[in-house]
């Protein structure tokens, strides 16, 4: 019996973070989506978000976060857990995540 292990997840160190890339990060609606049910909920299994796109493109979306640093995913088992890096964000770009958040929500 062989056992597969994942990759290991890379998530940048605070100083690290580049605007462009959270901002990037943060301009798809799935991706939106998935940082605001953060925000309002707390960390969550990835198959539990609000989100309609098949299984590979969310996994897809999780790492463009990830990689972003806008998100921190954890193993447990057989699930992998996400929570928002705000405290992170916060700490390098004072406003911007509580701003876009904002705005979504006027929109």
């Amino acid at each position: 019996m062989s056992s597969t292990r994942r990759p290991a997840l890379i998530h940048p160190l605070v100083q690290d973070l580049s605007l462009v890339d959270v901002l990037h990060a943060l301009a798809d609606p799935t991706r939106l989506t998935i940082v605001n049910t953060l925000h309002e909920s707390g960390e969550r299994a990835c198959g539990t978000f609000p989100v309609t796109v098949a299984p590979s493109t969310l996994t897809h979306h999780f790492r463009v976060l990830r990689e972003a640093g806008v998100v921190r995913q954890r193993e447990e088992g057989k699930h992998r857990w996400t929570a928002l890096r705000d405290e992170d964000l916060q700490a390098r770009f004072p406003g911007v995540l509580e701003t876009i958040l904002a705005s979504e929500q006027t929109a």
